[in-house]
Parts: C-alpha cells; structure tokens; sequence
C-alpha cells in the first residue's frame, strides 16, 4: 500500500563549531559548517488531538547530541554525518534521515561544499542496529 501522507522535523542553518580537516598554510580554511536535517517521524507526532509534549517528538535532545558530537576534530564531513546519522537513528520515533552539511568557503572566493545522506525507512533501521558505525 502507497503512503501519501508524511510527516517531518526540519533543522535548517544550523552553525556547528567543528573541526574538520587538515589545512595547510596556504589552503582556505572554512569559517562555517552548517547542518540541514530532515526527519521522517509518525504522522500521529505531528497532527496531534491535545496540545502536550507527551504527544510529539522531542528534538532538543538530539540537537544537543549533535553540537556534542560536532565539538569533535574530524578528518572529514563523511564521519561527523555518519555520526550524526548515528544518533537520529538511535531514536525509534525517526524513520527517515536526510542530512546535509556544508562548508563555506571553499576557496578564497567563496564557495560552499556539501555532502548529503538520505536514508529511507529500511537503511535507517539498518543502521540502528549496526554498531560499528559509531566505533
């Protein structure tokens, strides 16, 4: 059966203060990561009878979890999003992950790089029960 109906938390802009990479003298060295999430939750978390936290998801753990994890040093963008992929997943009210995060600038003329990872239904319950993902 097709389900037309869907429901999502988005985190557009969010500034992270990490560090990323290896940069020589000479390279440009990004002044900004931002972090887009989407998040594939139950409609019932959304469209809601009574106007109570008990009734929705709570975000503001897991924005919490990922300003921890961004405090980090990372050699690349790919580890700090499967870590953050990670800790989405450890929530069994998510069922969906997009994830983008961006560096800026890129050169001295500016410039953003990005990489994404969307997850559907199925790789992310892959991923909640995989491990070694966060080793």
């Amino acid at each position: 059966m097709r389900q037309d109906s869907s429901a999502f938390i988005e985190l557009r802009d969010l500034q992270l203060h990490a560090d990323i990479g290896t940069y020589g003298p000479n390279e440009t060295r990004p002044d900004i990561h931002l972090l887009d999430l989407r998040l594939g939750i139950a409609l019932n978390q959304v469209v809601i009878s009574h106007d109570d936290m008990a009734n929705v998801f709570d975000y503001d753990p897991l924005v919490m979890e990922i300003e921890r994890l961004a405090n980090g040093h990372y050699e690349t963008q790919e580890r700090l999003i499967t870590l953050i992929a990670t800790a989405c997943a450890a929530y069994t009210a998510i069922q969906r992950i997009e994830i983008t995060l961006k560096k800026s600038p890129v050169r001295l003329g500016g410039g953003s790089l990005g990489i994404q990872l969307s997850l559907d239904e199925i790789a992310t319950n892959a991923l909640r029960l995989d491990k070694t993902k966060t080793a």
